[in-house]
């Protein structure tokens, strides 16, 4: 029993037969996330997911923080501070910082921004096999747009396709 929530090419997951380790593929921009591990360990992973949508729920989440920069410049420019000693106050990551679900998604590095009712998800995968794997990954920032009440309704699926065992 697989189930299939979302559009891959926004935001989609597809939950495999529950039990307290489950496959779980996750899509952002079309880009199948979970290719380097798909196995969630379902207490910890429920947990998260449902943390996010609760943080989301209560209108959470920041705006892109720099003036007049893209969503993947401004990806590349949090990136770029995450590797200083002391980061500047414009390039604190931790509002930003999104599925952060245990090792399927520690592959790549996400961040979301809220702008209004809508999400900004972008991410980059940055394990050295997986880009070996997938040249056409390296350096590449994926970006999708999804209205936020379709994203939390995603998650809560999930949650609901993992209880269903």
């Amino acid at each position: 029993m697989n189930v299939l929530l979302g559009d891959k090419f926004r935001f989609a997951a597809e939950v495999g037969e529950p039990g307290p380790l489950c496959r779980v593929g996750l899509w952002v921009a079309g880009k199948w996330l979970t290719c380097d591990d798909n196995v969630a360990y379902v207490p910890q992973f429920r947990r998260d997911v449902l943390d996010a949508a609760a943080w989301l729920r209560s209108g959470e989440g920041s705006p892109l923080p720099f003036a007049g920069v893209s969503a993947e410049a401004t990806h590349r420019r949090l990136m770029q501070c995450s590797g200083d000693d002391e980061p500047g106050a414009d390039c604190q990551l931790g509002p930003f910082r999104v599925l952060l679900w245990g090792p399927t998604t520690d592959n790549v590095t996400a961040f979301l921004f809220r702008e209004e009712d809508r999400l900004v998800i972008t991410l980059e995968f940055w394990r050295e096999e997986h880009l070996l794997n997938h040249p056409e990954d390296a350096g590449t920032v994926f970006v999708v747009e999804i209205p936020a009440e379709e994203f939390v309704g995603i998650l809560d699926r999930i949650a609901a396709a993992l209880d269903a065992g």
